[in-house]
């Protein structure tokens, strides 16, 4: 494993629409990013920072070191500059590996042969390798056993990467039961990151599903690393400094705050929603810090009027394929805007949708935050201010 003095090429993955999001984490961290690409972030660092970046980062999707870069337009070539490679940094005997790889306007096209000649250059060097022939894409589920280098071939070029974070960031351990339509945690993470919402004021989403929105707020509110209750790839990795991770793990700990400074609250008027949030809050370590409660979105609005304090409605209603056959969400858009202008006045109010006649119906004037997707389903975050007063 390289040393702490050793300077690694780390590549922060993140969905597209995030990756300013994602810089402005890395900052708060204090790595400094150097180069901002659709869906990453590029910028160099120590093993330590690898480590802080996968325990810490709330909106991205993994965190890679590269290993190699060069140029290949033939099998012979790609093969002889494959052997170069120190796989040994990384790997020990017996370890369990697998290639990614995608091919783009090179004249290596084929992504099985490619993932071939790295397996043999590989198995060369380290005795006793198990490989992995499936090839898994970041939205599979991931093997914890597995250790997955990535391969970019782009105009012959050729990036090799080593996977640092194993499962996907945005499984932090406690969404296992959900709702219909449930929202990712990175992307949830960053609705509220995109809201500027800190955790001092209070957060209402009164179409809850699972809970993860909420959820999501509890960690931030609460300052808890959303990486604390899981294991990493990087754990496996050849000379692993599991007494520096595990400090790192204490100090982490020791910033978690005994409560949530503001009201949470979510509510859902479906039971097994409800149920699916109060056992996620209760994994997540949450369930003192969230009030959870079975009410429609309307009722829910209005009892958070007796909430001291503006606070921030953030919530993912229905939109597109999951509406379901011949409904229409405009009405609960149009109720939801209804409801926050007549009870909430000063709050702010943050929705995803992916459908600009869906967002017109809040009838309030809103901001775009930014665009990504949901469920393979390209969506919007905008965010509105209720006025103060009302005619």
């Amino acid at each position: 494993m390289p040393t702490q003095q050793n300077r690694l090429d780390i590549f922060v993955i993140c969905a597209p629409g995030l990756e300013v999001l994602t810089g402005a984490e890395m900052l708060r961290l204090g790595i400094k990013p150097e180069k901002v690409e659709a869906g990453g972030i590029s910028c160099r660092g120590s093993i330590q920072d690898v480590m802080r970046l996968n325990l810490w980062l709330r909106a991205a999707s993994r965190v890679v070191v590269r290993v190699a870069t060069f140029h290949a337009s033939t099998f012979h070539e790609l093969e002889r500059r494959a052997r170069k490679i120190e796989w040994s940094r990384f790997l020990d005997a017996g370890s369990a590996v697998g290639f990614r790889v995608t091919c783009r306007k090179s004249k290596l096209y084929h992504s099985d042969a490619v993932a071939e000649r790295f397996t043999r250059a590989l198995s060369e060097q380290i005795k006793g390798v198990r490989v992995d022939p499936s090839q898994e894409s970041d939205d599979d589920e991931s093997s914890s056993t597995t250790q997955q280098f990535i391969v970019r071939l782009f105009r012959d070029d050729v990036t090799v990467s080593i996977d640092s974070s194993g499962d996907l960031l945005h499984r932090r351990g406690y969404r296992l039961a959900t709702a219909k339509a449930p929202i990712r945690e990175s992307l949830a993470a960053a609705i509220l990151l995109g809201a500027e919402w800190s955790g001092m004021n209070p957060l209402l989403d009164p179409l809850c599903g699972s809970g993860t929105l909420a959820i999501e707020g509890a960690m931030i509110a609460r300052q808890m690393a959303p990486g604390l209750g899981r294991e990493f790839a990087f754990m496996k990795w050849r000379g692993f400094e599991r007494r520096g991770w595990e400090i790192m793990r204490a100090d982490a700990e020791k910033k978690v705050l005994p409560k949530a400074p503001s009201r949470i609250l979510a509510s859902d008027r479906d039971e097994g929603a409800i149920k699916a949030a109060r056992e996620n809050a209760k994994r997540a370590g949450v369930e003192g810090d969230i009030e959870i409660s079975r009410q429609s979105m309307t009722e829910a609005v209005s009892d958070a009027a007796g909430v001291e304090g503006n606070g921030l409605v953030a919530t993912n209603p229905p939109y597109g394929k999951r509406v379901g056959e011949g409904a229409d969400p405009r009405d609960l858009y149009a109720s939801l805007g209804k409801s926050v202008k007549a009870n909430l006045p000063g709050w702010s109010l943050v929705v995803v949708s992916n459908e600009d006649r869906l967002i017109s119906q809040l009838r309030l004037p809103v901001e775009l935050l930014f665009s990504s997707s949901n469920g393979g389903i390209p969506v919007r975050v905008v965010k509105g201010t209720v006025p103060a007063s009302q005619e």
